[in-house]
């Protein structure tokens, strides 16, 4: 699919390009293929054909294909631990229900290791966080023209498969799990120890400005630095997986060479993946622990 491409530039925009839904202004100038130009005369809602229209469309504008990848996902994830609890035995446990018990022990004893309250959220929001992000990051294992190649034949122009390569799905996570933070350090420790904790340590009270702003970029930087972790390493696989399928568009020596290197970093990035989603699930328990232990 790469010598599709005039030039591997071309080829590599297109792949980290996602399939993007919103707004254009009116006045807008639309251009095509064959170098058309149309301009809007009013507000359209519609996908964009190019990074620069799906830039246009400002905040408000939605990737497709990371919200129908990632949410998917989720349902897949659902639907398989629903069908082994509905058909669990009491009897030696086989099959999909062995796999679910095994994953469930394993996140069970991550988070008693590392969260010393009691919170009945805590261990299923862990479990629901490591395997919606592994199977996320899974995605990535997948040949990167494959579902692309099989959604332009649908007319389709744009399609990633990786939502966790995508900043809105990754910032969106973090930005649930620090929501969960600020309720659950209000409502263990009240507003006011919520505040005294920001603003009278680790310096004397009198240095409470200090303070204040040191915790406050501290604690902004919880769900900045959770998102962009996940989103960098993910987003530096892909590439390097495009980069990778460009040696195919070659003659035939490059084309094996570039599929032992495909082999060779696909099975590198099965450890890469299933760490990224450990260490996500990991920073979530310790800032729900952190969120409920009172600071002296």
């Amino acid at each position: 699919m790469a010598s599709e491409y005039a030039s591997s530039g071309e080829y590599i925009k297109h792949h980290l390009q996602n399939l993007t839904y919103g707004q254009l202004p009116a006045g807008y100038e639309r251009h095509d293929h064959h170098g058309n130009v149309e301009v809007l005369q009013q507000a359209t809602w519609t996908v964009a054909h190019n990074a620069e229209e799906a830039k246009a469309m400002g905040f408000w504008a939605i990737n497709l294909d990371s919200m129908a990848f990632s949410i998917g996902l989720g349902l897949l994830f659902l639907f398989f631990f629903r069908l082994a609890a509905k058909r669990a035995t009491a009897g030696i446990p086989a099959g999909l229900q062995n796999f679910v018990e095994w994953i469930v022990e394993f996140i069970d004893g991550a988070v008693k290791g590392s969260f010393s309250h009691r919170n009945p959220l805590v261990a299923p929001l862990a479990l629901t966080v490591f395997l919606w992000v592994f199977l996320m990051n899974f995605m990535d294992l997948l040949p990167v023209d494959w579902l692309p190649y099989v959604a332009s034949m649908a007319g389709v122009p744009f399609l990633k498969v990786v939502p966790s390569t995508d900043p809105n799905v990754t910032f969106g996570l973090s930005l649930s799990v620090f929501f969960l933070v600020l309720y659950y350090s209000v409502k263990m420790k009240g507003p006011g120890g919520f505040f005294a904790e920001l603003a009278f340590q680790p310096f004397p009270k009198f240095l409470f400005p200090v303070n204040l702003l040191l915790e406050g970029v501290g604690l902004i930087a919880k769900p900045i630095s959770l998102a962009l972790r996940l989103f960098g390493n993910m987003y530096a696989g892909e590439m390097i997986f495009i980069l990778i399928a460009l040696m195919f568009g070659g003659n035939f020596v490059l084309g094996l060479f570039g599929g032992a290197l495909q082999w060779a970093w696909a099975v590198f990035h099965i450890l890469i993946i299933t760490l990224q989603a450990f260490i996500f699930m990991t920073l979530t328990i310790v800032y729900l622990d952190m969120a409920h232990s009172e600071h002296h």
